[in-house]
């Protein structure tokens, strides 16, 4: 199905700028990646000093400055590239890629946060996250979907370290994590979750308060989920809490015919 093996690779970097100054280099080195998907860069191309050699790039800022925005970087080219959910029109947020590949569509995406106060789930729930899976089944009925990125929703309990005290919270609302759970069930793999049935203390998000990243008091809110029919070209899928420079980590797959 696929038609070249690939590691990908997806961060919410929480400021490109920012992690560029804090080993991002590092990362960039040592994974090499195929693919390499990125949320809340906060930045315009023009602003950020990073063009690899033997890469395409495709950025999605935000029309807001230094807010939320995408932006993914190939090996490969892509047939083709659109923005935001068809459905919803405008994407002024910069919140969802498309990239066409032989083989597959990427989506590269970062929903929007339910805010503290909850101010944002109505949207969330009703709206994005309805959207969002009419528009990853349509595409799937074209060629089989890699969808990536910051999810901002633990989907079950053992996604993150204390799930008593955060019912209710954003991030972990039944709304929210039934609208994730709808989304696998409309035909897609959580493909970290399939391969560490019932593990806990995976984690890819973590505040910066109280020290909770050295303590692994942290959320798994960042996602690499595909096709089901895909699934078994997932030869590995992975967490690096290990990878410094922003709240969350990078999450990835390794992919092979």
């Amino acid at each position: 199905m696929l038609v070249w093996e690939m590691r990908l690779y997806s961060w919410n970097v929480n400021g490109f700028r920012a992690v560029l100054k804090k080993g991002f280099a590092d990362f960039w080195a040592e994974t090499q990646p195929d693919i390499l998907a990125l949320q809340e860069i906060k930045a315009r191309p023009e602003q950020v000093d990073f063009s690899p050699e033997g890469y395409h790039a495709y950025w999605h800022p935000a029309e807001k400055p230094g807010y939320s925005g995408t932006a993914v970087f190939s090996r490969h080219q892509a047939e083709e590239v659109s923005v935001g959910i068809p459905s919803l029109k405008e994407d002024p947020e910069g919140r969802v890629q498309r990239l066409t590949f032989p083989g597959f569509h990427l989506v590269n995406v970062y929903v929007p946060n339910a805010k503290r106060d909850l101010s944002r789930l109505e949207y969330r729930e009703k709206v994005f996250d309805p959207a969002l899976k009419a528009y990853l089944q349509e595409l799937d009925r074209d060629r089989p979907v890699i969808f990536c990125g910051d999810f901002n929703v633990a989907h079950e309990e053992i996604d993150l370290a204390n799930p008593r005290s955060n019912r209710r919270n954003a991030g972990f609302t039944d709304e929210e994590r039934k609208g994730f759970g709808l989304l696998l069930e409309a035909g897609f793999v959580d493909t970290f979750r399939v391969r560490h049935p019932g593990e806990t203390g995976h984690y890819s998000w973590w505040s910066y308060r109280a020290g909770a990243r050295g303590r692994n008091v942290g959320w798994r809110i960042d996602y690499v989920g595909v096709s089901e029919r895909l699934d078994k070209e997932v030869k590995k899928a992975f967490i690096l809490p290990q990878v410094m420079g922003s709240d969350h980590c990078p999450v990835g797959i390794e992919l092979a015919k």
